[in-house]
């Protein structure tokens, strides 16, 4: 029976790896712009307290914790002439891009107690409207494509695409804020990038297309229970290391950037700017780093990727010990944000291709095919990662002594001040890569296992009649964390196995 497909034709192309990949410039410059200046504007422009602040974005992290599972369930729920996952990508593109524009508003109010409630509220309602954007769209490509390689190539573009955004959400805000901290400038800022999430999220929604299939018949509180339960496959929790060392690694290093070039280099002045030179010699760096790492995945495995950009990276953070100091030489800083921007490189091509990867893990796992509620966990993760490198900098500036004060004056933090952020800049995202390297290398999958986990999903719907040999049966239970006669069990998704 031919499948039935929702959406445009399917195609595998330049062009349909564009129109899918575009997508991620909102998800990787977003969270670019909300790193790297969303803290700075309530600490500098609104003169909140720095650990005050940084807790904004983790309590919109513990409130996905809620929505997260549930847009997953929702998902897989859902049958639209669109097909599921592209009805809700549309219903995101409006969403999200409004929200986005409505957490730079300018709330003229002595109250901080005022202020800290609005932006926490509106940071919530836009993590809410970009998990309805962001988890069917993590969860597209299995129900687009089922081959290895040809994920590996869309999730290449995609990536190429999230360095793209970074590059663009990074460089505008800089040029368009600096050197002030003029609150309408960043309001100004909302306005130009959200109108350019929108155009690209609609993209998505025309570019690409989505197998329909039968929705899951599950109510909305077993949301809870089935993104409980895609926690037990082995595969995915060793994911998930890679996704919350990796990602986490590089949203603290952006969201640190502003204060660490503005203070601890002493550079970030009407004189001269070393903000923007760094962010583009590390994203340009990134960019060629997607060309590099992308083939090279391809011919080794997705892990591969991971494990040589590791380390890189590492070194990279690590030679900013002997730079880190007023008026010290741009040259020898450039150079390690060229390994930093490599190093992020491989992380986000590895980690991202291997997520499409996940759901097919679960359904030998549950004997179900839920993309939705895997992506949910993906994004979930995703946005804790997020949450915590902006607590984490929030708490270790004010543990530092980072005056609000002074720096909304323009003037210069003390040296004590100075040195201890160069400190927390460093230790925190080579802490990260490390764990970053111990987690890929731990990974059992590879194209080997991949192919095995397709060919056992096949045997268990009645589509291959070979026999699963005993070393295979080894190699299965690596991958899934499960004995081999306990695979494809609805009772692993929490449901009854009827």
């Amino acid at each position: 029976m031919k499948e039935e497909i929702a959406g445009r034709k399917p195609g595998y192309g330049f062009f349909n790896r564009l129109t899918y990949g575009v997508g991620e410039i909102f998800g990787g410059g977003c969270f670019v712009i909300i790193n790297a200046f969303f803290i700075v504007f309530l600490t500098d422009a609104m003169g909140m307290n720095a650990a005050l602040a940084g807790t904004i974005p983790m309590v919109g992290k513990i409130w996905d914790a809620i929505t997260d599972p549930i847009m997953g369930n929702i998902t897989e729920r859902t049958h639209a002439r669109f097909g599921a996952k592209r009805f809700y990508i549309l219903i995101g593109s409006f969403a999200s891009a409004i929200t986005f524009v409505l957490i730079w508003l300018n709330i003229n109010t002595p109250s901080m107690t005022a202020k800290y409630v609005f932006y926490m509220v509106m940071y919530c309602l836009f993590n809410t409207a970009f998990t309805v954007l962001s988890v069917p769209y993590n969860g597209l490509l299995p129900d687009m494509m089922d081959d290895y390689k040809m994920r590996a190539k869309f999730s290449n573009m995609r990536m190429i695409f999230s360095t793209l955004g970074a590059m663009i959400c990074g460089l505008v805000p800089g040029m368009i804020i600096n050197p002030t901290n003029e609150p309408a400038l960043y309001m100004k800022c909302g306005l130009i990038f959200g109108v350019l999430f929108f155009v690209v999220s609609i993209t998505v929604f025309f570019g690409t297309w989505e197998k329909q299939k039968e929705p899951v018949k599950t109510t909305l509180g077993e949301s809870f229970t089935q993104a409980a339960s895609v926690f037990k496959s082995r595969s995915f929790l060793l994911f998930l290391g890679l996704y919350l060392f990796g990602q986490g690694g590089m949203d603290f290093i952006s969201g640190m950037a502003v204060y660490y070039v503005k203070h601890t280099l002493d550079a970030y002045n009407d004189k001269v700017n070393y903000y923007l030179p760094i962010l583009a010699v590390l994203m340009i760096a990134q960019l060629i780093g997607m060309l590099i790492f992308g083939p090279l995945m391809r011919k080794t495995s997705k892990k591969m990727a991971i494990v040589i950009a590791a380390p890189v990276r590492l070194v990279g953070v690590l030679g900013l010990f002997a730079f880190s100091h007023p008026g010290v030489s741009l040259v020898p800083i450039l150079a390690l944000a060229a390994l930093i921007g490599l190093g992020n490189a491989g992380s986000l091509t590895g980690i991202f291709a291997i997520m499409a990867d996940m759901t097919d893990v679960d359904e030998l796992i549950t004997s179900i095919r839920r993309p939705g509620i895997v992506s949910s966990m993906a994004t979930f993760i995703r946005k804790i990662a997020s949450g915590i490198s902006a607590a984490l900098i929030g708490f270790m500036l004010s543990a530092v002594h980072y005056d609000e004060a002074l720096a909304n004056a323009g003037m210069a933090q003390s040296a004590a001040t100075q040195h201890g952020i160069g400190i927390c800049f460093i230790m925190a995202p080579a802490i990260l890569s490390a764990l970053l390297l111990i987690v890929a290398v731990l990974f059992p999958m590879t194209s080997t296992e991949f192919d095995l986990v397709q060919k056992e999903v096949a045997r268990r719907k009645g589509e291959d009649d070979s026999v699963t040999t005993e070393e295979e049966k080894k190699m299965l239970e690596k991958v899934t964390g499960f004995s081999y006669d306990k695979l494809w069990n609805k009772g692993n998704a929490g449901l009854k196995n009827n």
